[in-house]
């Protein structure tokens, strides 16, 4: 059987346009947000995944990929909140199910506090809590715009940047100590990836920035929907992942194998599959 189709589209909001994927035509609704720095480009996967059951919807968020920004200063991720639940209003949607990798699980999670009525259930694969050191050394080294030149010299950067974090964590620390265990992936990946950051090199790093700044660990208590919380053993995000599950009301965890892994993906379908079921 032929895979079901991923077609692409803007829609107006207030603050602009938004660019989205969708795929599916038939089953409940499914809203995927997807990590920084790239675009919903880098979730087609998942939205083959469950195009065959769902209607899946997977927004630019905004200053990434082809979606306008907000605006020209660094938003909050409730910020980001309020556009995707734009987002969902102007596709004419009642009720989703959202699924928010890295950045995309915070704006997740605030859109399932924002409006609660909306989100009927929620998958977190990977959440991130950064504070102290850690947090101040991210903010003044991780991201920042890449602005043109006229040698070329700011894609080489921003081909560094993305290059390396495949290898480590954070992408900057290029030690042993900081290398990260699963290698680059594939040259067609890592185009793809890096095409999505050059359309939004100036604003990319704004919600980098708004999601290193998110108090997960205030927020996440404030989820009523029934939450599922996954992390691939070689995550970064994996020992915060774990941790943050446990200040659910409504929670569970689900540890996947190694990003690299040839069962990562299927293993990822089952685990969200089985958590959709039990909610059925």
């Amino acid at each position: 059987m032929a895979a079901t189709p991923i077609k692409r589209g803007f829609v107006d909001v207030p603050h602009g346009q938004l660019h989205y994927r969708y795929a599916g035509d038939s089953g409940e609704p499914l809203l995927i947000l997807h990590a920084s720095p790239g675009s919903s480009r880098q979730q087609v996967r998942i939205i083959e995944d469950f195009a065959g059951e769902a209607r899946v919807f997977a927004p630019d968020t905004p200053g990434n990929g082809d979606s306008d920004a907000l605006s020209d200063r660094e938003p909050t991720i409730p910020e980001l909140a309020a556009a995707a639940l734009a987002f969902i209003d102007a596709i004419g949607l009642e009720k989703v199910r959202v699924y928010g990798s890295h950045t995309g699980a915070a704006i997740g999670t605030e859109l399932a506090i924002l409006a609660p009525d909306r989100v009927s259930a929620l998958v977190l694969d990977g959440v991130s809590l950064m504070q102290g050191e850690e947090l101040a050394d991210v903010l003044a080294r991780y991201a920042f715009p890449f602005e043109p030149d006229l040698e070329g010299a700011y894609l080489m950067r921003l081909f560094q940047f993305c290059r390396d974090q495949y290898m480590f964590f954070p992408w900057y620390n290029r030690t042993r100590a900081g290398r990260r265990d699963g290698g680059l992936g594939s040259a067609a990946d890592l185009h793809a990836w890096i095409t999505e950051v050059m359309k939004a090199a100036t604003t990319y790093h704004l919600n980098y920035r708004a999601a290193f700044k998110w108090p997960a660990d205030k927020r996440m208590p404030l989820l009523q929907c029934p939450t599922l919380v996954t992390a691939a053993v070689n995550d970064p995000l994996y020992d915060s992942s774990v941790a943050l599950e446990k200040l659910l009301k409504d929670g569970s965890f689900a540890e996947l194998p190694r990003l690299d892994a040839a069962e990562f993906r299927s293993a990822r379908k089952a685990a969200m599959d089985s958590f959709f079921g039990k909610r059925a």
